[in-house]
């Protein structure tokens, strides 16, 4: 499975970006996805993921109202749109994959990693 991401870059606090996620290769019948973050010096943090049956997601307190996961089954692709963005969500983000029927927040246990995408936030 290779999980590639994209879309990260350098903004102003306030500003908006958004993250795309491609999967290939290994296909599954069921799967969640879902976005972490790691700031330098901090530990990888769960931020938001989307559940198997694409109905339901999970987001971290300090994001809830700012970040919208969404997933497109049809191009197995998972997108994180990130509104009005602090200095505080400066880091690398990485997609990441479940397998199996599993819920949102249960991404925060992921199976497969993809490579991270950096987003800088000036304020």
């Amino acid at each position: 499975v290779q999980l590639q991401a994209s879309g990260g870059g350098s903004v102003q606090a306030g500003d908006s970006l958004r993250l795309s996620c491609v999967k290939s290769g290994r296909t599954f019948s069921a799967s969640g996805m879902g976005w972490f973050r790691q700031a330098p010096g901090k530990k990888r943090e769960f931020v938001a993921g989307v559940n198997s049956d694409n109905d339901s997601t999970y987001y971290v307190d300090s994001v809830k109202g700012r970040f919208t996961i969404s997933r497109d089954k049809a191009k197995n692709t998972v997108y994180l749109q990130m509104n009005n963005l602090k200095s505080e969500d400066s880091a690398v983000y990485y997609c990441v994959l479940r397998v199996g029927v599993v819920t949102a927040r249960a991404m925060a246990a992921p199976d497969y990693w993809g490579q991270g995408t950096l987003v800088t936030v000036s304020s």
